[in-house]
């Protein structure tokens, strides 16, 4: 069966459609949940996600040090996500980094595709949308971007974007930033799981293998925001995953039984918790299940990063510290690759079922 390609939903939504094609469309179930997300990230009540503040985490005072990885722990423990402060990435850096990414995606459609992947082919890497790849054929309102950004020697640099000229330069500095700002947490992590600390860091594959992918995630104004989701729910499978926006609300978290949508916390940096640190940590950190709404008045941008370990050469289980007569292993032995396709095969029953 050959699908012909679905168009960008950029194109899409300035083509002046009043009501969105059927695939867009959430199943009855999910609608009752979607909100407007103005007022949703308005809302004071209730749960909020955490916010971490980071600056002492390699203070010189023992104490001091301590209380800052006890919060990671507990944000990481009860939530699995939260906005990280004082994380030692300048505001001019990330702000350059949003920048290049709008300049991007400002370019025509057209421009665009010249940087088009091939799911097809395998070629993951560039500009696309998503493929209807459940049994449902359920689309969401996002075009993106996506490419491996560390380590260097990995990249394939043929593919980043040309426009706008610093797009390389100031991608790859925040790459190896935000690399080192991943061993730190990785670090405090593993000690908070009375692990030595560089446990997490090895078991995730190091310095040599663990990679980060970017994906540049763009939401198009909906003229229908309540039927539909710009990313539907998940878990991440990554280690961790670290994300900016451009300050408009979208994200919103599965906590105790309701969606719990995120504020716009400046100059922070959003990180979840992946399903690798879950399993490694047997379930101690949680890994949590979110989503991304969209709305009528503004486009919103997100760049996530994902840290994931090699697809083959690590096996993801509870390391035997997290596993007691107590607290028997909860997940089995898998390679990465075995994971996300545990994870794409459950998915495609259920829609099977539906």
């Amino acid at each position: 069966m050959v699908t012909s390609m679905a168009p960008r939903v950029e194109s899409l939504a300035s083509s002046g459609i009043q009501s969105i094609p059927k695939e867009y469309i959430r199943p009855q179930e999910e609608l009752t949940s979607i909100g407007n997300v103005f007022e949703e990230e308005k809302k004071e009540e209730g749960p909020q996600v955490p916010t971490i503040d980071l600056k002492e985490i390699d203070s010189e005072d023992r104490e001091v040090r301590e209380r800052c990885r006890q919060e990671l722990k507990k944000a990481a423990t009860e939530w699995g996500v939260m906005h990280l402060v004082n994380h030692g990435i300048s505001d001019e850096l990330m702000e350059r980094v949003k920048k290049a990414g709008q300049k991007f995606f400002e370019l025509s459609v057209e421009e665009k595709e010249k940087y088009a992947n091939d799911q097809a082919l395998g070629k993951i890497q560039g500009y696309g949308s998503k493929l209807a790849n459940n049994a449902s054929g359920q689309l969401e309102w996002e075009d993106y971007f996506f490419h491996l950004v560390y380590p260097e020697d990995k990249r394939d640099l043929s593919i980043w974007p040309q426009t706008p000229s610093d797009y390389t330069e100031v991608t790859s500095e925040y790459a190896r930033q935000l690399r080192v700002l991943a061993s730190k947490i990785l670090l405090a992590l593993s000690l908070c799981l009375g692990l030595e600390e560089g446990r997490l860091e090895k078991e995730v594959g190091g310095l040599e293998e663990l990679l980060l992918q970017m994906k540049i995630n763009y939401y198009p104004k909906c003229p229908q925001p309540e039927l539909a989701l710009g990313v539907e729910a998940h878990t991440d499978v990554s280690a961790l995953t670290f994300i900016l926006h451009n300050m408009v609300p979208g994200l919103q978290l599965f906590y105790e039984g309701k969606w719990i949508t995120a504020k716009c916390v400046p100059n922070s940096i959003i990180m979840h918790i992946g399903d690798t640190i879950e399993i490694l940590s047997n379930g101690k950190y949680k890994s949590i299940l979110h989503r991304g709404l969209v709305n009528k008045e503004k486009v919103r941008i997100s760049w996530a990063v994902f840290c994931e370990p090699p697809k083959e050469k690590i096996i993801l289980k509870p390391l035997p510290e997290t596993v007691s007569e107590t607290e028997p292993p909860l997940f089995p032995p898998r390679t990465f690759a075995q994971h996300i396709h545990h994870k794409l095969f459950r998915k495609t029953q259920d829609g099977l079922s539906n």
